[in-house]
């Protein structure tokens, strides 16, 4: 791994979705997540990051320095438990949890949890392994406990720039699964999909130098959190989430740690709006028109030197 990044970051992440929901609520339904007030939709950070952990699990593999602590079972195929992450963590830099003394000589006073200043080699082994506690930090004080970490990578949720409005679908089974019930009470409408025709989101994020500097963030680790913003969707289909890609990127790279400007007057240098008639609803990127400083974006990523 190289040094940690020593320069920060902010950005904007444009991404959209077709005929699809692209982060449902399970408080309403599974019904797409929208701003009660404004109608706009929204999709959330843990959701972005859960996609991003994904691909990074899936180009790089459960290899140490490029593992993923919360795992998906759906692409692991095996079943996370956290603890025993960092159990297998300690055990790895040869410390035993279960002595009766803890590695500084001192009588341990929990069995299997470390203490002292065993929590922090255990953070930073954690931190050495793991792409996504590098990156986004993680509650680690559980069970064997290897402390908390605040990720240097920060991203809002993500907002549409429309207001956007949720199609209901009546799904209809065909085939029958128990013998012993009738056919006919087996069949027919079962079930309810929901989809949004179209929608552009918006997501900013920050990249803290101070932060990579304590859990050793790098700028290969920088380079792939952008790769999986590129192509985390190709790798993230379902029949729910319709077409969802990832459109636009715009980075502003500050010349130190602490930065040269605010993020909000960055931000305000990137328009999103409308290029096609504003009486109809929007339904494909083709409608807006992204531009920086008042020139249009046309390739995804653009880097932007504050």
């Amino acid at each position: 791994m190289s040094n940690p990044i020593t320069k920060r970051f902010d950005f904007i992440y444009f991404f959209d979705v077709q005929d699809g929901n692209p982060n449902g609520d399970p408080d309403a339904g599974n019904l797409p997540r929208v701003d009660a007030e404004t109608g706009m939709g929204l999709v959330t950070d843990v959701c972005l990051k859960r996609k991003i952990r994904n691909y990074v699990q899936i180009a790089k593999g459960h290899v140490p320095g490029q593992k993923i602590f919360v795992r998906s079972k759906e692409f692991s195929g095996i079943e996370t438990v956290l603890n025993r992450e960092i159990r297998l963590g300690y055990e790895a830099i040869g410390i035993d949890l279960n002595n009766a003394k803890a590695s500084d000589g001192k009588p341990r006073k929990n069995k299997g949890a470390a203490q002292g200043e065993e929590i922090e080699k255990g953070r930073q082994a954690m931190c050495k392994d793991y792409f996504d506690i590098r990156a986004f930090g993680a509650v680690m004080s559980t069970g064997p406990n290897a402390g908390q970490v605040r990720g240097p990578i920060q991203m809002t949720f993500a907002r549409s720039l429309e207001n956007v409005v949720a199609f209901e679908h009546a799904l209809t089974v065909s085939a029958a699964r128990m013998e012993e019930k009738d056919y006919e009470d087996q069949v027919g409408i079962q079930g309810r999909k929901y989809t949004i025709p179209y929608g552009l989101y918006m997501t900013h994020g920050f990249v803290s130098a101070h932060l990579a500097a304590q859990t050793g963030f790098s700028e290969e680790d920088l380079a792939l959190f952008w790769e999986a913003l590129q192509n985390m969707f190709e790798h993230d289909r379902s029949a729910a989430r319709g077409l969802m890609s990832a459109r636009r990127l715009v980075v502003f790279e500050h010349a130190t740690a602490l930065g040269n400007k605010p993020a909000y007057e960055l931000f305000e240098r990137v328009k999103a709006e409308r290029a096609s008639d504003l009486q109809k609803p929007a339904r494909d990127f083709s409608d807006y028109r992204i531009t920086l400083d008042g020139q249009e974006i046309k390739q995804f990523k653009t880097v932007v030197s504050v």
